[in-house]
């Protein structure tokens, strides 16, 4: 049961910290303080601040980060955050996972952000797999050249060791590897 309930609350604080953070005071770089969102959060679910600890050092998805008495959402916003991520200049090949679809449409238009502030990308195919069976039962991965991308000009930030991201990706640079 512990472990449902984790999901919600992690769901929760996504939406909060994400998408809409409701009366909570939210930083221009995404923080809340610490205990104004435990606070909300007890509105709906029975759980204490170590609870809340729990989610964001035990996620494998590493989605929250907290910086002293703070906390944020490391990535997903459909609010406007200054994450002030440090540029990658390393990674050379990345890769996207979505529906037969959504690929279509990208390798003609290129990666873009659509809702969201940011387009997201993941360091290798089988986190792409994971990501891409969140929307379809037969993801499509698509490799992304960073290295020539970065060379002309488009710049992509670590957020997490799962998770990159960048403003766009022109289609030039992406191609489909894996059509599940």
């Amino acid at each position: 049961m512990e472990d449902g309930l984790k999901v919600r609350v992690s769901r929760y604080m996504s939406y909060l910290l994400r998408h809409n953070p409701e009366n909570l005071k939210m930083d221009r770089h995404g923080f809340i303080s610490l205990d104004e969102l435990l606070e909300k959060i007890k509105e709906r679910f029975q759980v204490d601040k170590k609870f809340i600890f729990e989610i964001v050092e035990k996620s494998d998805r590493k989605r929250f980060e907290i910086v002293e008495d703070k906390i944020r959402a490391l990535y997903g916003h459909t609010i406007p955050v200054k994450l002030e991520l440090e540029e990658d200049k390393i990674v050379k090949i990345l890769y996207h996972g979505t529906s037969p679809n959504a690929a279509s449409k990208i390798l003609k238009a290129g990666l873009k952000p659509m809702k969201r502030g940011w387009v997201h990308l993941s360091p290798t195919i089988e986190i792409a797999i994971r990501v891409g069976l969140r929307r379809t039962k037969k993801p499509v991965v698509l490799e992304i050249d960073a290295a020539t991308a970065r060379k002309n000009g488009v710049k992509f930030y670590k957020a997490t060791d799962t998770v990159y991201l960048c403003s766009y990706v022109q289609p030039e640079y992406v191609k489909r590897v894996l059509y599940k």
